[in-house]
């Protein structure tokens, strides 16, 4: 009787385990998809740039300023 009930214990722990996991790989599938949206956003924006590329603008806007 005591190892059926310690078998019931276990395998509801390793149903709670698999469900955890589950839940833990759709939230990482989520965060990756909302991080692709944000890294396309910040592309299609313009933000994206290495800075060196924001200095060269920075340079051009500076120049069309002073003339």
């Amino acid at each position: 009787m005591r190892l059926g009930l310690d078998f019931d214990i276990h395998k509801l722990e390793a149903e709670k385990l698999r469900k955890g996991k589950k839940k833990a790989e759709e939230d990482l599938d989520s965060l990756k998809t909302d991080y692709k949206k944000l890294r396309l956003s910040i592309r299609a924006t313009g933000l994206g740039k290495t800075s060196k590329q924001w200095r060269q603008e920075i340079k051009e806007e500076r120049t069309k300023a002073d003339k």
